[in-house]
């Protein structure tokens, strides 16, 4: 019994320090915490973003606000939640692959200061999100939470498949978290769940269901796949873009699908 309690404590301190590692949440002060682990939390905490994106969204709909200005709020709110986190790699990314010479790529990645291809990036993903949710009234919930979590799947999957270019970088403590093609069960599991939920409480739509599955895993194969041909390797910047781009186009491929 004892040691079923210390597993689940340290499974909840693990969860907490993923919340505060990935997100803006303000959470009291707890001793032992561990980072080193955090992204085999991430699509948790897609789970929990996604959850409060869909909690403002559906207030906001119980006022009578719009479908735009909720789109709009609720993507606000996106970057707020996560603190930018993901969305500043998408930059540095976009900055980084405009570079010619691959040996300078890295560098400029490294740089604190935002190009031009950095924000035009930045506004592209904001307003793909945006038009994509004000396209969208069905089924809204379901799509902001399965986007938030695909997002945060398709990072552990480039963390496990990709070799990080960086060492000594900020994102390199992830690989030593996501070494076995086992790691990536968990959050896969959470996404078939979520799922199953919603064809239970939406039966009429269950071939719904297996369609978003499989945008899932294409987005989060395929984002993760494109930077690693484009740098030859990922960084923890490269882990936010992929972040990004994959809710980004997921939300637009379910404009086709709502």
């Amino acid at each position: 019994m004892t040691t079923i309690c210390q597993w689940c404590k340290d499974l909840l301190l693990s969860f907490i320090s993923s919340i505060i590692f990935y997100t803006s949440i303000s959470l009291p002060y707890i001793e032992g915490l561990d980072f080193r682990e955090v992204a085999r939390f991430a699509p948790a905490v897609g789970f929990l973003v996604g959850m409060l994106l869909f909690m403002a969204d559906i207030s906001l709909s119980w006022l009578g606000v719009p479908i735009l200005t909720r789109s709009v709020v609720v993507v606000a709110l996106w970057v707020l939640i996560t603190g930018g986190l993901h969305l500043d790699g998408a930059m540095d990314t976009a900055d980084g692959l405009a570079v010619t010479n691959p040996q300078r790529r890295l560098e400029v990645m490294a740089d604190s200061v935002t190009g031009a291809f950095g924000a035009t990036t930045a506004v592209l993903i904001l307003l793909l999100k945006t038009a994509a949710l004000s396209d969208i009234e069905q089924n809204r919930w379901f799509v902001i939470i399965a986007a938030c979590c695909w997002g945060r799947w398709g990072q552990v999957l480039a963390i496990l498949r990709y070799n990080y270019l960086k060492p000594t970088g900020k994102g390199a403590f992830h690989k030593e978290a996501i070494r076995v093609p086992l790691d990536l069960l968990p959050g896969l599991l959470l996404l078939l769940v979520i799922s199953c939920f919603y064809a239970l409480i939406y039966p009429q739509n269950l071939i719904f269901v297996p369609f978003t599955v499989l945008i899932g895993i294409t987005l989060s194969v395929v984002t993760g796949a494109w930077f690693n041909y484009k740098l030859g390797g990922h960084t923890g910047d490269t882990y936010g873009a992929v972040v990004e781009w994959t809710e980004a186009l997921f939300l637009c491929v379910m404009t086709v699908l709502k």
